[in-house]
């Protein structure tokens, strides 16, 4: 597969400058894809970036890019919740920041074959590691609810019991293989789009993916791995696309930064940890309108950024 240096990734002018990279200091790009991140870093400063990738066609793709930067670029294959091990592994445990980019890469949504998207008709897979139970195993085995569940939860689509009885129906017809194929049951049971307003299939595709790559949980252990493995002042920069990965970052932030609400004003405070990351941005950095208007994907991202503070880890303390 060939690689594509233009892949800009979205807000990467307010990530750099929330990582503030500089000379000799290590990075880590928990999400490598085209490596968007990475160049912009190494490209900053004389610094060290070590990226990683779940998916084995980034990782090829990123080679000639390694080359380029000899030697300050290491890639690293495998899911950014297992960091701290592939981490381990290269004797590199700290690092001065870590940045993610949560989500679907260009290129993934771009490969027909990849199956990502109901743009191009493919095999419908959405597999990031392509290996594992892909979407087509998925539509094709899972029970009515389970489908209805999937859509409701990991897409918010309101019309999920619907949707997930015309895949029943449709499949019973015959099996779902392709993007086109799933694309159109769901567009034949939701009313047709005004203008502006969302592709039918969309929320339902997003669903589908999440679930098939287990993103979420994914997210929840990877964002206490990140902080585990920054060093006092290391930044941590998250940019996410959809609200349910938001909310998660968000939550994580707001809790290890000591902000979270109380659940009532009649509960005493309890005891807790002293705060391990501060927050830097109170609110989500969103796209300029120029982004916007250069890259219509980046009309949703959000970045938080948050600097890990001197207190230690509950097992550093225990």
């Amino acid at each position: 597969m060939s690689f594509h240096p233009e892949h800009n990734p979205v807000l990467v002018v307010e990530v750099v400058e929330a990582l503030s990279p500089k000379a000799d200091a290590v990075y880590l790009d928990a999400t490598f894809g085209r490596g968007g991140y990475s160049r912009a870093i190494l490209d900053a400063a004389p610094c060290r970036v070590i990226a990683i990738d779940r998916d084995p066609d980034a990782i090829t793709a990123g080679q000639d890019m390694r080359h380029e930067y000899d030697g300050r670029l290491t890639l690293l294959e495998g899911r950014f919740s297992q960091m701290g091990t592939l981490l381990n592994e290269i004797d590199m445990p700290f690092v001065d920041g870590v940045v993610f980019d949560f989500g679907v890469s260009s290129p993934q949504i771009d490969d027909a074959e990849r199956g990502f998207s109901f743009r191009f008709d493919g095999p419908l897979d959405m597999r990031m590691e392509k290996s594992g139970t892909d979407a087509s195993d998925f539509i094709n085995t899972a029970t009515e609810k389970d489908i209805a569940d999937v859509l409701w939860q990991f897409g918010e689509e309101r019309a999920s019991r619907r949707i997930a009885r015309a895949i029943i129906h449709a499949r019973d017809e015959a099996e779902i293989t392709t993007t086109y194929q799933l694309a159109k049951v769901i567009r034949a049971v939701m009313p047709r789009p005004k203008p502006g307003q969302i592709d039918p299939a969309t929320r339902s595709f997003q669903a589908i993916r999440i679930h098939i790559n287990n993103e979420l949980d994914e997210i929840r252990t990877a964002l206490p791995a990140a902080m585990a493995c920054l060093k006092p002042g290391g930044r941590l920069a998250v940019v996410a696309f959809h609200s349910l990965e938001d909310r998660l970052v968000k939550t994580f932030i707001m809790n290890e930064a000591g902000k979270a609400p109380r659940p009532s004003r009649h509960v005493p405070d309890m005891p807790e940890h002293a705060p391990r990351l501060n927050m830097i941005t109170r609110k989500p950095v969103t796209p300029s309108e120029d982004e916007i208007n250069q890259n219509p994907r980046s009309r949703s991202s959000r970045l938080r950024v948050a600097e890990r503070t001197d207190a230690p880890l509950l097992d550093e303390v225990a």
